[in-house]
């Protein structure tokens, strides 16, 4: 193998680094953390908040970056602001290359989290630190492979003891919530966050968008609370979309 090919194959596809910010979702919920936004997905969730990330509209925002311009961008942005990273997308479990990025981060010190549907499997999501798994209900439009969630789910149980791991499910209507009991109940040794959704993801009044969306939280917060299948779960908002509506970059 040539060093062009080398450096090809090394080149992960950046859309946006962006923070410190806290994490608004799962179980790193407020969290300090930069972001890593990488482009593409194998999903195409119907209320999908990161739908740039594959449907084309910023394609011209990519960038192919090796990990270490990545580093980089990070020190850039964020000086010594930070020790936490969270790599997002889209789907970053699609990018085999990955694994050049998790290693030098974590030469540098940094925590890092990653969440993935569980569609599919890289070795570097061995190396991550917290992982969370976030299969997609059925008002996503998506259909889950459950032979390959459970292979990533078996393959992540044989981590170290200080290993992360967690299930979230979003919840728009009560077929998402059947859905949510079925992960649960399948995967029963895996701490699970309920959150609830975002049905818009264009609206730009923060201050009514997030009254709405308290709303439906307390609705999700009332219907938990009275199953008997759902007694070990935890129930969370977006925070960002509470603190920031559906602005990007924070």
């Amino acid at each position: 193998m040539t060093d062009h090919t080398k450096k090809s194959t090394s080149l992960i596809p950046v859309l946006e680094i962006f923070g410190p910010t806290v994490q608004g979702e799962g179980m790193v919920i407020g969290q300090k953390t930069m972001f890593i936004r990488t482009a593409g997905c194998d999903y195409h969730c119907t209320w999908c908040d990161s739908a740039f990330t594959w449907d084309g509209s910023a394609k011209s925002l990519i960038k192919m970056m090796e990990p270490q311009n990545i580093w980089e961008e990070l020190r850039r942005i964020g000086g010594n602001r930070f020790s936490h990273v969270t790599l997002s997308g889209g789907n970053p479990a699609l990018l085999p290359q990955m694994s050049g990025l998790v290693a030098l981060l974590h030469q540098q010190g940094i925590t890092m989290a990653v969440e993935t549907q569980g569609s599919r499997w890289q070795d570097w999501l061995k190396d991550i630190d917290q992982v969370t798994l976030s299969p997609k209900p059925p008002s996503s439009g998506m259909n889950t492979k459950w032979e390959i969630l459970d292979e990533v789910v078996e393959r992540l149980l044989h981590r170290e003891p200080c290993f992360s791991m967690s299930l979230k499910v979003v919840i728009f209507d009560e077929q998402d919530l059947a859905y949510a009991k079925k992960i649960h109940q399948r995967y029963a040794r895996i701490p699970m966050f309920l959150q609830v959704g975002n049905p818009d993801v264009h609206r730009m009044d923060i201050q009514h968008h997030a009254a709405d969306l308290l709303s439906r939280y307390e609705d999700l917060i009332e219907i938990v609370m009275s199953s008997n299948e759902l007694n070990d779960v935890r129930v969370l908002p977006q925070l960002h979309a509470l603190v920031w509506g559906n602005k990007r970059g924070v």
